[in-house]
């Protein structure tokens, strides 16, 4: 089923004309106009139909009209006389569907067959026009803030020109289901809005107005959600209508893209399409600067790695131990103070070229890139939090463009296995468009969301994982930074998978840059945990850090921060053990930016 796609313009940055350009070049089919989006336009009605006509957008919705039923009859009068102004300006723009929400005043009408009456008195003059309304419940509304009671309302006022608007955030946002929706006839259901939000909770009315996301961002089953409504009959456009603080202040071009990204991602999750599997991680690639080269190779060789291969035409080292494989690559191209970087993550898929078209279905835009001859084709999209993903065939080893040194077959008894996940610094604009993207294009699915106080202010983390268990870390702060901020500002990390931490670390080289941790934290985990003293002694002597659930315990230690913002972890995970450990966040936040200054516990 083909379906078309609208978006409101208040999701949008910028003037009308801004939005509406946005819009069209994302590919939408049309748009909701959002009225003071009209009234601050210096357009006419008319000049607004007609740039919608060059950019090939519909407007399929003028929203909103509020307050329409009142419980003095003198003011319900001048209500509809005041609704009748609003069809002037539609006929203008060439619309014949308005948006009228339930009444969050004192005003409202309490009695569903008055309010009938009201809305039917509504649908005749809106008939007479030849327009008409639908109605929608907000979650906040004084009277009807449920969609079943504004069904009771539609079906009361038995009216062809009144019919149901159904936002999935005002349903969704009070734990409403959709479970009696076969009971409303498909044809009255005239308008769907869409919107996905995190869980939160606080008020109803702050939440929708700040917090909502594009269909797969936040926390919401927008996929049974929709089915539900297309399966009730519903045949008209899917329409995003998200109310976002930091979608309303970014370029409106890229907002446009994400949103359309998220309804053909929603259009397959509806359809039953899933993204197919994505085998195990190959490789996850590295760029440093020449004057970083030496430490990192450094700090990979204390870790157990080999060098085991190099590339015939770039200036790539693979680096290998056990199911773990990093690539090094020397760039002198990038600015020192963001030039080692985790630069690129391969993926193993039977298909490469058919998961590279899938995401440009999914409009992410595949990288531009120089294959020589006999070398291996690796199709490769960007994420929005700049990391590369390539995608590497299962049947042509991609290891053929690079001479080989030694082969690594297995880790040592207390050794490396696998790369357990990464960690990146999402940009602030872009942070819900790097889950999207995580989530659409990679299928991952969310293991774990944290927030946690860090030394310069409260941080976010959304972690997700492959089926395969890989997973990736999108960390960036809550509120928007300024130009300075002390450390490191985005950090990134590897963290690789052991089954013995306490014997990889007590063989490691004495030279080895373990991250030192206060000992305050092992008074502090001593003290949370009641745990053998010797245990402690042993984690502190090994700066290891440590939690434990009743599903099992994770360990874990860190290398200081190599070059300008990379650095590496090493966990073991015992038991069944999933996710991370919040409390530990912090500690090794605050010890990172005391290594950096030359500080350690014993210090003064």
């Amino acid at each position: 089923m083909t379906y078309t796609r609208t978006i409101a313009t208040v999701c949008l940055s910028g003037t009308l004309d801004d939005k509406l350009i946005a819009a069209a070049h994302a590919g939408f089919d049309g748009v909701e106009l959002f009225e003071p989006d009209l009234v601050a336009s210096t357009m006419t009605p008319s000049q607004i139909r007609r740039r919608c006509d060059e950019l090939g957008l519909d407007i399929v919705l003028y929203q909103p009209f509020r307050d329409l039923d009142s419980v003095d009859p003198d003011q319900f009068e001048r209500n509809l006389t005041r609704l009748d102004r609003k069809f002037d300006v539609m006929s203008e723009l060439g619309v014949d569907l308005i948006l009228v929400c339930s009444n969050a005043s004192a005003d409202a009408v309490a009695d569903i067959d008055q309010l009938g009456r009201q809305l039917c008195a509504a649908g005749e003059l809106a008939a007479r026009r030849g327009m008409r309304i639908a109605y929608e419940a907000l979650a906040w509304g004084t009277t009807v803030d449920l969609w079943q009671t504004s069904w009771e309302a539609v079906r009361s006022a038995d009216h062809p020109a009144v019919g149901l608007c159904l936002d999935s955030f005002h349903i969704l946002s009070k734990s409403s289901t959709l479970e009696n929706l076969s009971e409303v006839p498909g044809d009255k259901i005239f308008f769907l809005q869409l919107a996905d939000a995190p869980h939160k909770n606080m008020d109803v009315l702050q939440w929708s107005r700040h917090y909502r996301l594009f269909p797969g961002e936040g926390g919401f089953d927008l996929v049974a959600f929709t089915a539900a409504v297309i399966h009730a009959g519903y045949r008209g456009p899917l329409s995003l209508e998200v109310f976002n603080d930091v979608f309303r202040q970014s370029a409106p071009v890229r907002t446009a893209i994400d949103a359309v990204r998220s309804l053909a991602a929603l259009e397959a999750g509806v359809a039953g399409h899933r993204p197919p599997p994505l085998g195990k991680v190959a490789f996850v690639e590295m760029t440093v600067t020449p004057t970083a080269l030496s430490a990192t190779e450094n700090v990979l060789s204390t870790l157990g790695f080999a060098r085991s291969a190099t590339h015939r035409s770039k200036n790539v080292t693979a680096w290998t131990q056990s199911g773990a494989t990093i690539l090094v690559t020397v760039t002198t191209e990038a600015a020192e103070e963001d030039a080692t970087a985790i630069a690129a993550v391969g993926f193993e898929t039977p298909d490469p070229a058919g998961f590279a078209a899938q995401a440009e279905d999914l409009h992410v835009a595949a990288l531009p890139r120089v294959i020589r001859r006999g070398e291996a084709e690796l199709p490769a999209v960007a994420s929005p939090d700049g990391v590369s993903v390539f995608f590497v065939s299962t049947t042509q080893d991609w290891r053929r463009d690079f001479d080989r040194v030694l082969a690594i077959d297995a880790a040592g008894p207390h050794g490396i296995t696998v790369i357990d996940h990464i960690s990146v610094t999402a940009p602030f604009d872009r942070y819900e468009e790097s889950v999207l993207f995580h989530r659409s294009v990679l299928g991952m699915r969310t293991d774990d969301v944290a927030e946690y106080p860090g030394p310069y202010g409260l941080v976010r983390s959304h972690l997700l994982r492959a089926p395969h268990g890989f997973g990736v870390a999108l960390d960036g702060p809550l509120l928007r930074r300024g130009r300075w901020s002390p450390g490191v500002q985005t950090p990134q990390h590897i963290s690789f998978a052991t089954t013995d931490l306490l014997g990889l670390l007590t063989e490691l080289p004495a030279h080895t840059p373990i991250l030192p941790i206060p000992a305050n934290y092992y008074d502090d985990l001593q003290a949370r945990l009641h745990l053998d003293d010797e245990f402690v002694k042993q984690l502190q002597r090994l700066n290891i850090l440590y939690d434990r659930t009743a599903r099992g315990e994770y360990l874990h230690a860190y290398t200081t921060v190599i070059g300008s913002q990379v650095y590496f972890e090493i966990v073991e995970r015992r038991g069944e053990y999933s996710g991370r450990p919040v409390y530990d966040a912090p500690i090794r936040m605050a010890a990172h930016v005391a290594a950096r200054r030359g500080q350690t516990s014993s210090d003064t």
